[in-house]
């Protein structure tokens, strides 16, 4: 594992300076160039490169995405799917456009890489501008369109199998809320559907102990104080957040009320961004391989564009569970 002096090294600031930052310092005042350059610093030093003969192509791709640089910082998920994106593209020689919804123009591209959560006015709006299209972390085949997600499914019961084996009966969801951008239609957190159903079929749903966010740190940080404050002596013993965000804050929050981790209560995340590493205690989470996922995308898209299939297709990537000191 990168030390944070090594991340301080490649972002060119002090290590005191990466510590409070990888730890979401509320107090600490930076400018997000300077979080980004650690973000993405703490990324590629913790990275795991994967190496994969792709034939190369002279291609023009399109990137729309949907955070803007502050909200990556917010929760780097996205950003380090961006940076797999980025490097492959580097790699093979392309051409990389990269646009937000709100900057789209008539681009004469090969073909689009919708990174984000789409409505179906913007995911028929790209197809038209170029029928070459995947969805990345958005589940666009029910619309009849190309995607590339995660296997909630194999991810929830990781959670729930580990959980149950280390004797938690009492488990709690801080569950992530988000919405399309234009239309604000609420998109429901596939984890908390998923693990709900999973909870109920072992009898061990408690709605009381269902908890939602925004999928930041201050926002997990608040839901979790709050509920911590209204029930002092009545919490689950573990909780599962659908994000390392969502977690960081809840950890916060938790500890900042005199209970420990994971003594009083388990926390899992989800994701395994850079940051979980480094937070106390380290994150339990389930790993997605962001930035192989960015990779993937690069060599899907150029896969529709050689073969132009005749019908649209669903990649689903497995995870797995990283155990670390938050969890017992």
């Amino acid at each position: 594992m990168a030390t944070i002096k090594d991340i301080a090294n490649l972002a060119g600031v002090s290590p005191a300076t990466v510590s409070r930052v990888l730890n979401y310092d509320s107090e600490l005042s930076v400018g997000i160039e300077t979080k980004q350059k650690i973000f993405e610093a703490a990324e590629e030093l913790n990275y795991t490169k994967h190496k994969k003969n792709v034939k190369n192509v002279r291609a023009r791709i399109l990137l729309v995405q949907w955070y803007d640089e502050a909200e990556e910082l917010e929760d780097i998920y996205y950003l380090s799917i961006r940076l797999g994106i980025e490097k492959k593209a580097e790699e093979l020689g392309l051409e990389l456009i990269k646009r937000s919804l709100e900057e789209l123009a008539n681009e004469q591209v090969d073909g689009i890489l919708a990174l984000g959560k789409f409505d179906k006015k913007q995911a028929d709006f790209l197809f038209k501008m170029n029928d070459n299209l995947l969805f990345v972390d958005f589940d666009a085949l029910g619309l009849g369109y190309n995607s590339l997600v995660i296997d909630f499914h194999q991810s929830m019961s990781s959670v729930l199998t580990y959980l149950i084996q280390h004797g938690h009966q009492e488990i709690g969801v801080l569950a992530g809320e988000e919405y399309t951008r234009g239309s604000h239609e609420v998109l429901e957190d596939r984890r908390l559907m998923i693990f709900k159903e999973m909870l109920t079929q072992k009898r061990l749903l408690n709605e009381a102990f269902i908890l939602k966010a925004p999928f930041t740190v201050a926002s997990g940080y608040k839901v979790m104080k709050q509920f911590l404050n209204q029930y002092p002596k009545k919490f689950p013993s573990a909780f599962f957040a659908s994000s390392d965000a969502l977690a960081v804050g809840a950890l916060k929050a938790i500890q900042e009320v005199g209970l420990k981790v994971p003594d009083d209560i388990s926390v899992i995340g989800f994701n395994d961004i850079s940051v979980a590493k480094y937070v106390s205690p380290p994150l339990t989470t389930i790993k997605i391989h962001t930035e192989w996922m960015g990779e993937l995308a690069i060599e899907t898209i150029l896969s529709l564009i050689q073969e132009k299939a005749p019908v649209a297709r669903k990649i689903t990537i497995a995870t797995e569970l990283i155990e670390r000191a938050s969890t017992r």
